[in-house]
């Protein structure tokens, strides 16, 4: 199974990234994904559902651990094929 989760973390600094998310963007392009998009407002990933699942695992505790006082985000299963 595939998976796409969209994630945001908060609170939200438009002047300098805060830490919480330097984090998650560390934890995302370590981890072993398909596909990964940070930005500003949001942050895309896709892989297989265990790389998925373990990302985000990491991506809670260590974005609460370093700040975020909350974590969004939307786990979506990929039909076969999607991109």
């Amino acid at each position: 199974m595939r998976l796409r989760v969209e994630f945001t973390t908060e609170p939200f600094d438009l002047d300098e990234a805060p830490a919480h998310a330097l984090v998650a963007r560390e934890v995302v392009e370590a981890a072993d994904l398909d596909a990964v998009d940070v930005g500003p407002f949001g942050n895309t990933v896709e892989g297989g559902s265990d790389a998925v699942l373990s990302a985000v695992d990491v991506l809670l505790r260590r974005t609460l651990a370093a700040g975020a006082t909350r974590v969004s985000l939307q786990v979506n299963v990929l039909a076969e094929g999607e991109k």
